[in-house]
């Protein structure tokens, strides 16, 4: 009987402990159900191809926020470093018109002004916050001047090749749902199967401790600025190829925010030292599915920016609650 007990309890535990630990999974399925209550036709091709495409771009912005938040600290800056980024690799397609050449600046691009960011927190030892901040306002006032605040217009030679790499698809695929979930798996494997990655998790839960076990925080810290900016910069590329019109003042807007969402919604701890991209990956899709049921159930537009505050609280809340138990 004892035994019995015992094993039920066990079970009980395991099965606590999992859901404790992965309460994105169970926030997915339920707002799924909820998706297909409210609109019959979630469920289609076409709905679940546009719910891709709207996703993958700000979630593998969202990949590499997860890195900078387990580490400790936080990005503002991506949205406008999208732009920035997106715009000049507009310039660069149309004087090369070579796709290549253009993603090649874009990852570059946005690796290096990554790193400006990481070295300035680093180097410079100013808060993530205020450094991101001034950049967010520094990469969109650069940007604005340069485009003299009108679009970057892809050309007319590349114009329908450029765009087939954000609408086509491969196998009825959408060829965005691969790239994002490939991207998705190399970061995993990065965090999970790597020493960079338990380095981050390391540095992010206590830093005086990693230093004094012999990791290099500064560098550590400094590439995961670094990463988010080439994801950043793939990211522009295929923004720029979605649209073939980048707006200056506008794109990119709110995307710092819904890649922080995208992270909260994934259980990634807002402390730092604690998180899962997978978590991240599904957030990011929970949170397209959001504003789906919010346009479904016919609530105004402007107040998704309010949903997705109270999403970003109730997050941080629930995993504040985690931690003090």
């Amino acid at each position: 009987m004892k035994t019995e007990l015992t094993t039920q309890n066990k079970i009980f535990n395991e099965v606590k402990k999992f859901s404790s630990q992965h309460t994105y999974v169970f926030s997915f399925f339920a707002l799924l159900l909820i998706a297909v209550l409210i609109n019959k036709n979630f469920l289609s091709y076409s709905y679940l191809s546009t719910l891709i495409l709207q996703s993958t771009i700000k979630g593998i912005i969202a990949l590499g926020m997860t890195l900078v938040i387990i580490s400790g600290q936080i990005d503002l800056s991506v949205g406008s470093l999208t732009a920035l980024v997106s715009g000049l690799g507009v310039v660069v397609l149309n004087t090369t018109e070579n796709m290549l050449v253009m993603l090649l600046f874009c990852m570059v691009f946005g690796l290096f002004l990554g790193t400006i960011n990481g070295l300035l927190v680093t180097k410079g030892r100013i808060a993530p916050f205020i450094v991101t901040l001034a950049t967010l306002s520094a990469f969109r006032s650069i940007i604005v001047q340069l485009g003299q605040g009108g679009p970057f217009n892809v050309s007319e030679n590349v114009y329908q090749s450029f765009r087939l790499i954000a609408v086509g698809t491969i196998f009825k695929i959408p060829n965005l749902a691969i790239i994002f979930v490939i991207v998705t798996a190399i970061v995993y494997i990065v965090m999970e199967k790597t020493k960079f990655g338990r380095y981050i998790y390391a540095v992010g839960s206590n830093e005086k401790a990693a230093s004094l076990a012999g990791i290099n925080v500064v560098r550590i810290k400094t590439l995961c600025f670094s990463i988010t900016g080439l994801l950043t910069g793939i990211s522009a590329f295929l923004l720029a190829s979605r649209l073939t019109s980048i707006t200056a003042p506008n794109a990119g807007v709110s995307f710092e925010l819904d890649a922080i969402a995208a992270v909260a919604i994934g259980g990634t701890s807002m402390n730092g030292g604690r998180g899962r991209i997978i978590g991240t990956f599904l957030g990011i899709i929970m949170l397209q599915m959001i504003e789906g049921i919010l346009i479904a159930a016919k609530i105004p537009p402007f107040l998704t920016g309010l949903v997705k505050g109270v999403i970003i609280i109730l997050a941080v809340l629930l995993q504040s609650r985690k931690e003090k138990s």
